[in-house]
């Protein structure tokens, strides 16, 4: 008879969610599971509404990443309305997306995962989150507070507001930038700069400490799935889908976002609330594959900024074959190269002689009754998809979400890294937080995938084949 390990919550993501390991008589795991415990409903209230509420209801999916459900249902908004929206606009909304990427990337790797690299996978777990790294390093944890106010106070800046801006309209943006607002953001991006380039020097010096878990998380063969430029370059706001395997070889390229229904299927399963999105030509489970920053880095030829392309370069030299960076520890590497893009480009932006044109607006009405909208999220690849009636009203909604597509990922490095480390006959703390270490790789936005209310706390029970508890631990 088997028993169960069960992980609830997982801790320092966004969201609730537990992790079960069920394992033999003899302690080694026979199958690991992430399930999300939050139940979904946006797509489903969503209907009857007019298109034109969709992005400020859909941008409350999230606290965390409201912009980027902004811009991917304006997106949809835009394709509905069947205009192009003028090009000030369309920089104005890359500029918003950067600061996003931001201030959410500084929030994942300084907030949620600094804790287990600068204190260790097996520190005392009350000391082990940003008040520990308070403590053991004021100037990093400052730095940190820091990156992450830039990017918030540069989408108040543009937005009016740090949450759930409405600035971003169907169209293009409500109002054009202003001289002042321009030089207030580019005044703050100097810094930025500095602190994400000493960051990304100080992580570099610590990867080889790493190098055990780097082996052991998520290391399986997966595709990668990104935006990229007509070019085949970084890209956030716009572009055309890329699919690589795992070797490095294009799967497919420069694929219209219209056109994901090709190659995008959703699969579901009982045991959670969260879909599971699949290379539809492979199948499911077969058609596995990655989104997010690993992914963009490996999509990419170049990032297109200067300092970023050299942090590029050096992001490659991290697997030894000279194929895909495949570790999915190493997400934690590549969202510091993106933060680095994203304040370069910003930069860039601001400095354009057109970025002050008051031509910042397309007007029409509804002129088609499907709208697709893409945009790359922090977490990964953001798709909208929503159809329309005679009077405008939402008929139907497909949110496929960033944290969704790296589903059959997340299940999959949990159980990698449980068959590492995870000792079935006696419970370590330490070997668990490693279990949670790969879903935090993935800096998964489960309310983005599912909502609900309340708290939980965390209790782990380690049961025999009668059901005895033979371990436990809690976490308030």
């Amino acid at each position: 008879m088997s028993r169960t390990i069960s992980i609830e919550p997982v801790t320092r993501i966004e969201g609730h969610a537990r992790i079960t390991l069920q394992l033999a008589d003899t302690g080694e795991v026979e199958d690991a599971r992430f399930h999300l415990t939050q139940f979904r409903g946006f797509e489903k209230f969503c209907e009857g509404r007019p298109y034109r509420e969709m992005p400020a209801l859909t941008a409350r999916t999230c606290g965390i990443c409201p912009v980027s459900h902004l811009l991917a249902s304006n997106k949809a908004c835009d394709d509905l309305l069947a205009v192009k929206i003028p090009p000030t606009a369309e920089k104005l909304r890359r500029i918003m997306n950067l600061a996003q990427m931001v201030q959410s990337h500084a929030l994942s790797f300084f907030h949620l995962s600094s804790p287990d690299l600068l204190l260790g996978w097996d520190s005392d777990p009350a000391k082990r989150n940003i008040f520990g790294v308070m403590e053991a390093d004021p100037d990093l944890a400052r730095k940190g507070i820091r990156l992450r106010q830039i990017g918030q106070t540069a989408i108040e800046i543009l937005g009016g507001k740090k949450i759930h801006p409405t600035w971003v309209v169907p169209g293009g943006v409500s109002e054009a930038l202003s001289a002042e607002k321009r030089d207030a953001i580019l005044k703050m991006i100097p810094e930025g700069l500095e602190i994400a380039k000493e960051t990304f020097a100080l992580y570099k010096s610590m990867v080889p400490k790493f190098k055990d878990e780097i082996s052991h998380f998520g290391t399986k063969p997966t595709m990668f799935f990104s935006l990229v430029t007509p070019k085949g370059n970084l890209e956030h706001y716009d572009g055309l889908i890329r699919i690589k395997d795992a070797q490095g070889r294009i799967v497919e390229d420069m694929v219209p976002p219209s056109d994901y229904q090709r190659i995008v299927g959703e699969a579901v399963e009982d045991f959670t609330y969260m879909k599971f999105p699949y290379y539809k030509p492979m199948g499911y489970p077969k058609g596995i594959y990655r989104v997010g920053p690993l992914a963009r880095l490996n999509n990419a030829d170049t990032c297109g900024t200067p300092f970023a392309d050299v942090a590029l370069a050096e992001f490659r030299t991290l697997q030894d074959d000279g194929g895909p960076v495949t570790s999915a520890f190493h997400y934690h590497y590549a969202r510091l190269v993106e933060i680095i893009y994203s304040l370069e480009m910003m930069q860039r932006l601001l400095k354009d002689p057109d970025i002050l044109d008051p031509r910042v607006r397309a007007r029409a009405r509804g002129n088609r009754d499907e709208g697709i909208g893409v945009s790359e999220a922090p977490r990964g690849t953001l798709m909208h998809h929503y159809k329309i009636d005679d009077d405008g009203l939402i008929t139907w909604v497909d949110l496929v979400i960033a944290t969704g597509h790296n589903n059959l990922a997340m299940n999959q490095g949990i159980r990698e890294v449980a068959d590492a480390y995870v000792d079935g006959n006696h419970l370590r703390e330490g070997m668990l937080n490693r279990v949670e270490a790969v879903i935090r790789c993935y800096d998964p936005c489960l309310s983005c995938a599912s909502h609900a209310f309340g708290q939980m706390p965390m209790v782990i029970e380690l049961r025999d084949a009668s059901g005895y508890i033979v371990d436990r631990l809690s976490r308030d």
